[in-house]
């Protein structure tokens, strides 16, 4: 496995500096709207150049703007030219793709970001998850899934019953302490659970409804109050599966169903003393898969799963 895990790193991520693949320079005129956030003590900027792209990474953030900041860590720049999205950040390059696969942007941007809030370098993170991870203060239980598959979903309704979120969509990873470490994001919450959500997330119905992607529908983001601590370590992963009318069920499940979701959609570092972590963690880790609808039996389960897991 170890092999195979290596040679998918290899291929998948190669590290390119877009400064020298293709030298773009910055340029202050597409400066035409400026937000400003704090966090954890850490303030930072970013310039849109339209409503439009402001649209990619402000709703996520919206619960940490503030109007003015005296000084700051780092600015960040987002804009559109020659129908390519371009990020730069204290105005160096880090990310072009065309405007289409601004997901890219996305998640470039959330790592510089976890850079500078956590203050490490990339080459520090064994990977980002694709995949919501919650705290009881103790531990964390990482949720993984497909897209529409109901993890960010279960997380708020954790979160409405104290558990803290740790990071949704993205949970990075840290070399050395193999623990999540906290991402600022909001919840992001498809249309299709706004029914679900509405009698449980106070002021649920007063939250912004964002549509940006037509393919992705409405989106609402739920902030979060920060977990007491940055990192965590993570005690399971969980295969998550959003059902109508099903039975609570959670049971043990095969590592190679877990990688079959993780992997393909996460970032994972090239570096080989990274990978090997990977898989170290991989084999103390717990493994289930969880079916559920009814919301109340879903949170007593994963609150009896902690309770477990620090039994064992």
């Amino acid at each position: 496995m170890e092999d195979k895990i290596n040679t998918y790193l290899k291929n998948c991520n190669k590290i390119v500096s877009e400064a020298t693949k293709n030298p773009v320079l910055f340029e202050a005129s597409y400066r035409n709207l400026l937000k400003n956030y704090t966090i954890k003590g850490k303030a930072f900027r970013i310039y849109y150049d339209s409503e439009l792209v402001m649209k990619t990474i402000h709703p996520a953030l919206a619960h940490l703007s503030i109007e003015t900041v005296a000084s700051t860590q780092v600015t960040f720049d987002v804009y559109i030219k020659d129908e390519k999205l371009h990020l730069f950040e204290n105005e160096r390059l880090t990310k072009c793709v065309p405007q289409r696969d601004y997901h890219l942007i996305q998640g470039k941007f959330i790592m510089n970001l976890l850079c500078t809030i956590h203050e490490k370098q990339e080459d520090d993170w064994i990977g980002t998850f694709h995949g919501s991870t919650v705290t009881d203060g103790t531990s964390s239980l990482l949720f993984i899934g497909d897209s529409g598959k109901g993890k960010s979903t279960l997380c708020a309704l954790l979160t409405a019953n104290d558990f803290s979120l740790l990071a949704d969509d993205v949970s990075p990873m840290l070399s050395g302490t193999r623990a999540i470490y906290f991402n600022p994001s909001a919840i992001s919450i498809k249309e299709g659970a706004f029914a679900l959500l509405d009698p449980i997330i106070e002021n649920f119905t007063d939250l912004p409804t964002i549509n940006f992607n037509p393919s992705k529908g409405s989106i609402k983001y739920i902030p979060c109050q920060p977990p007491k601590k940055g990192s965590y370590p993570c005690d399971a992963i969980i295969l998550t599966n959003y059902k109508e009318k099903s039975e609570t069920l959670l049971e043990e499940v095969a590592i190679k169903t877990i990688l079959e979701t993780l992997i393909p959609e996460s970032w994972l570092s090239p570096n080989p003393e990274h990978a090997k972590e990977f898989l170290d963690w991989l084999e103390t880790v717990n493994l289930y898969q969880l079916t559920y609808s009814d919301t109340k039996s879903v949170t007593h389960e994963v609150s009896q799963l902690f309770i477990k897991l620090k039994r064992n």
